[in-house]
């Protein structure tokens, strides 16, 4: 993955169409999320966490005990719109979770201190 830029095309097209109230193209929104995951491995590297965002990609972030085989004990999951709205500002970490629209199993999964990103 490539490093992400705070104003990306793709991260500003999705949130366009988010505003609209339509769906992001299928190209920009897996390029936002790619851009965005990236830029969380930046801000908080580390391999403890596992952050999933499917179909689109998953980073190893947080500094702290590395994961090496099985299923990771730190996993972070959600869907590329949801990502999308935490990396940006647009949802808060603990609202996501409590609508289920994030799933965090594990101690080191609290992402609210690295987001929003931009």
């Amino acid at each position: 993955m490539s490093p992400a830029h705070p104003y990306s095309a793709a991260v500003e097209a999705v949130l366009s169409a988010l505003q609209a109230g339509t769906e992001p193209a299928r190209h920009e929104l897996r390029d936002a999320v790619r851009a965005l995951l990236s830029d969380l491995a930046v801000r908080a590297p580390g391999r403890s966490v596992e952050v999933r965002v499917p179909p689109y990609g998953a980073i190893q972030c947080v500094a702290g005990p590395r994961h090496t085989r099985g299923t990771p004990p730190n996993v972070v999951e959600t869907d590329p719109v949801t990502w999308v709205e935490l990396a940006t500002g647009r949802l808060g970490w603990e609202q996501a979770q409590r609508s289920g629209r994030v799933v965090a199993s594990g101690v080191r999964t609290d992402l609210s201190a690295y987001l929003p990103l931009l």
